[in-house]
């Protein structure tokens, strides 16, 4: 399973990044390829590219702020779930619930 995943918090530090490594911890431990761009106070690192985010099985959204580059995610929204960054950290595996 292929994983694409953006993290952004309303301050751009702690829980942009703390999401960030929560995801890719959980991805690891399913053994799911994963990529996740954050967003945070150093603006938009590990960007994804449109053929990352077209391959991907599910993208997780983990946001509180207004996301940069939205757009990119809305041919695909059959696949993405979005979350707080705030509930990743505390569980990780929410991103594996849809609906």
């Amino acid at each position: 399973m292929k994983v694409v995943a953006v993290t952004s918090c309303a301050t751009g530090i702690a829980h942009t990044y703390m999401a960030a490594e929560a995801i890719k911890r959980v991805c690891k431990q399913k053994k799911y390829m994963c990529k996740v761009e954050t967003q945070g106070a150093l603006g938009v690192e590990n960007k994804l590219h449109a053929e990352e985010i077209s391959e991907a099985d599910l993208i997780v959204i983990a946001c509180d702020v207004q996301l940069r580059n939205e757009e990119r995610f809305a041919a695909w929204k059959d696949k993405l779930i979005k979350v707080g960054p705030h509930d990743v950290v505390r569980n990780p595996e929410i991103i594996f619930q849809k609906g």
